[in-house]
């Protein structure tokens, strides 16, 4: 069933009197590029004006020739709004409802690409990023791409140990799910890349989705329309600073947890 929500809120920027809080990209950036897919770049973004630059950096430094960088302001109280704003050629949305799914939905209605690409507001894509990614979508059926997490801000032994399961484990988990047991499959939130016209054909992110088990819920209903792929080496920079605030058990706990309720049950185990 399609997930419809209503448009963001537009309002004037207090930054920038006047102007609506959906920014235009100023960079001329894909003018020449028709002949390749343009990826719109998502990133939601609630309180992060700490992390947010250097990810806009990265984001803004990628090699493939066709794409466009959008903020979604979520509902933020720092200065989130202001700094994505002095970003050229980066898009800027303003989406008053509080929830990463709120924030993804206002991200793809303001997109352009054929492909749309998730970031968090705390990831460091590689310059080959996008490039790496629009390659992998040339198999034929693939509507979906992910890859897993390097938490580079965390210890040594975690750092390694967490990449090395999730390159073996998750891309066993997406084989059986998808191809053996064909009820879903397994995308990581933060490194992912979407067909725009399967994400439309679905209905839409599911907003009613606080946000524990959003990426898994995607990734079912993506993958009722063609290939969900997990390549071990599409790897994505990201903080660790989510296990160092909760804890490694908590929050492995709390993911399996909604990954199998998503899967088994076709809702999350968290209400959070």
């Amino acid at each position: 069933m399609p997930h419809t929500t209503s448009a963001p809120l537009v309002t004037p920027s207090p930054a920038l009197a006047g102007t609506p809080s959906v920014l235009p990209e100023t960079s001329p950036r894909g003018t020449a590029a028709a002949a390749t897919p343009r990826v719109s770049v998502v990133i939601p973004a609630y309180n992060e004006e700490a992390v947010l630059p250097a990810t806009l950096h990265a984001a803004l430094a990628q090699t493939h020739d066709n794409f466009e960088v959008i903020v979604v302001d979520n509902a933020s109280t720092d200065r989130t709004w202001e700094v994505a704003t002095c970003f050229t050629g980066v898009k800027v949305v303003r989406e008053p409802r509080k929830g990463i799914l709120f924030a993804r939905e206002a991200g793809r209605r303001a997109a352009t690409g054929q492909i749309i690409a998730h970031l968090d507001a705390d990831c460091l894509p590689p310059p080959t990023w996008l490039a790496d990614g629009v390659v992998r979508f040339a198999a034929p059926g693939v509507v979906a791409l992910s890859g897993p997490c390097d938490f580079h801000d965390g210890s040594v032994m975690f750092r390694w140990l967490s990449l090395f399961l999730q390159k073996t484990t998750f891309t066993l988990t997406n084989l059986i799910i998808q191809h053996v047991l064909r009820n879903g499959a397994v995308l990581i939130g933060g490194n992912t890349m979407i067909r725009a016209a399967a994400l439309e054909a679905i209905g839409g992110y599911d907003t009613t989705i606080s946000f524990y088990g959003e990426d898994t819920d995607t990734a079912k209903r993506l993958a009722r329309t063609g290939v969900v792929r997990f390549a071990p080496g599409f790897v994505m920079k990201t903080s660790a600073r989510r296990f160092k605030d909760m804890g490694v058990v908590r929050v492995v706990y709390i993911y399996l947890m909604n990954f199998i309720s998503v899967i088994t049950r076709g809702k999350p185990y968290s209400r959070i």
